[in-house]
């Protein structure tokens, strides 16, 4: 967490001092902190197999593959903030190898920091024994794409929020509002595709487990809704033209239902998805 909020911090350094130095420096830190992030993240993976291996062991290669699928450290709100965390942080790296862009270094070390922060505050860490339910292959499907599209979203949401500061006041160090659009647009194809098969695969696995594609769960709703959001987005953009500041608002307002969908959701509505239940 500390390595992604200095490195956040070194970047706008970077950005607003136009320092190679600094630049280098935070994203040794990023990477540092990935990899951190990366070994704890598999670190608990080995303890919750290495937990329900001993309460029921596998008989065969076969058991102990399944197990190790079954026990990826993705079946909580705990673990679901600790990937989430990790998704923005290998996106952050991969857009800023493309882009070369320190400001997408301070969108991803600060949304990745304060994610782990709530993690650490908010969320029960202990690692319980999974429901029968999310015995599937589909769950590592269905929550790394899901993540993947957040993360994705979280960053046309930086730079979103970026576009429109520049726009009421163009003045000062950063990158220019065209390379902006551009990034607002790519990153939300990115979530859009990742969101989309994340739905799917929720759809295949609910009738796999449940015997229907979908129950009009309250995050299943809201999970749609987002998606008719990013929809209208890439409509609006592709078909119609739009873009500059009506594109950088639905990216806004299309995070701000991500939220809703993965947090709100979670706690306020009873469902299948609650963390309450």
């Amino acid at each position: 967490m500390l390595a992604y909020l200095a490195a956040a911090f070194l970047f706008l350094a970077a950005v607003l001092w136009s320092s190679h130095r600094l630049r280098s420096l935070a994203l040794g830190l990023l990477v540092g902190g990935l990899a951190a992030h990366t070994l704890a993240f598999l670190a608990r993976w080995i303890i919750s197999y290495s937990q329900a291996a001993a309460v029921t062991p596998p008989a065969d290669f076969g058991g102990k593959l399944q197990l190790v699928i079954h026990q990826t450290p993705l079946s909580n709100f705990y673990e679901s903030l600790i990937f989430f965390s990790w998704c923005l942080a290998c996106l952050s790296l991969i857009f800023l190898h493309r882009y070369a862009e320190g400001f997408l270094g301070v969108v991803g070390g600060l949304l990745a920091s304060l994610i782990l922060a709530y993690a650490s505050l908010g969320a029960d860490s202990r690692i319980r024994p999974l429901m029968p339910a999310l015995k599937s292959n589909w769950l590592l499907v269905h929550v790394i794409t899901c993540f993947v599209g957040y993360a994705a979203f979280g960053l046309a949401f930086g730079a979103a929020i970026l576009y429109l500061t520049r726009a009421f006041r163009p003045q000062g160090q950063g990158p220019g509002l065209p390379l902006l659009d551009r990034l607002i647009y790519r990153a939300a194809v990115i979530g859009f595709v990742f969101l989309t098969l994340g739905i799917l695969t929720g759809a295949v696995w609910a009738e796999t487990a449940w015997g229907r594609y979908w129950s009009w769960d309250p995050k299943e709703t809201a999970s749609l809704i987002t998606w008719f959001i990013y929809a209208a987005l890439l409509h609006a953009r592709l078909v119609q033209g739009w873009q500059g500041r009506p594109i950088a608002w639905l990216a806004v307002a299309g995070f701000g239902a991500v939220l809703f969908t993965y947090i709100g959701v979670s706690f306020l509505l009873p469902g299948l998805h609650s963390y309450l239940n």
